[in-house]
């Protein structure tokens, strides 16, 4: 069985165990709690160079790490990975949209105000700039999703996930996803999936 180290409240830890529970694959979720240090020990760096998670063991004690990177090997041979070629490299764009241009800002103000009980300084003055950005993002999604229901080749996926998974929470960060219909919309559309597990779901 694969085992997903991960921690609660992760949106790129909750991507990989999303995917895996739709395609039925049996998994054992392993608590690693970041805001400790229990991604820096020696154990895990051995696992993970990175220190972070999600991190991926595979049933030989191989270990992958990146959630794109492990929804992209789950995803392999199934429905949720496009075999046309176009729409494979839409699907990459997309889940680098979401690491590169919606993450750093939708994810980071979650956490700092979802986790933490009072911000530093810095963070207060860098949060303007990041709640801007955010909804720059927000922006790109919602005009995408005017004109269709899925992010790529009009079919849930990967690209689906990826974003799901952070955009569905963006309200913890004090996100007004009411500004939003086609992405609230979605966000229903891909609760509805068969197999769906929420972020809360208690292992």
């Amino acid at each position: 069985m694969i085992k997903i180290y991960d921690f609660t409240g992760s949106g790129n830890g909750y991507k990989t165990w999303l995917l895996a529970s739709q395609l039925g694959v049996p998994f054992q979720r392993i608590e690693r709690d970041i805001l400790k240090g229990e991604t820096r020990t020696p154990e895990f760096l051995k696992k993970n160079p990175n220190g972070r998670i999600p991190t991926l063991e595979l049933d030989d004690g191989t270990f992958l790490f990146e959630s794109g990177a492990i929804l992209w090997y789950l995803a392999e041979g199934t429905p949720f990975m496009p075999a046309d070629l176009l729409e494979r490299a839409q699907t990459l764009q997309w889940m680098f949209f979401e690491q590169y241009s919606h993450e750093p800002y939708i994810a980071v103000a979650r956490f700092w105000k979802h986790f933490f009980d009072k911000l530093t300084p810095q963070q207060e003055a860098n949060l303007p700039d990041i709640m801007k950005k955010g909804y720059a993002a927000l922006d790109v999604m919602e005009k995408h999703l005017a004109s269709r229901t899925f992010f790529v080749g009009n079919r849930y996926g990967l690209a689906d996930i990826a974003l799901y998974a952070y955009t569905h929470v963006a309200h913890e960060g004090e996100f007004d996803l009411s500004r939003y219909p086609h992405i609230t919309a979605w966000l229903a559309c891909v609760k509805a999936q068969p197999g769906y597990i929420a972020m809360d779901h208690k292992f």
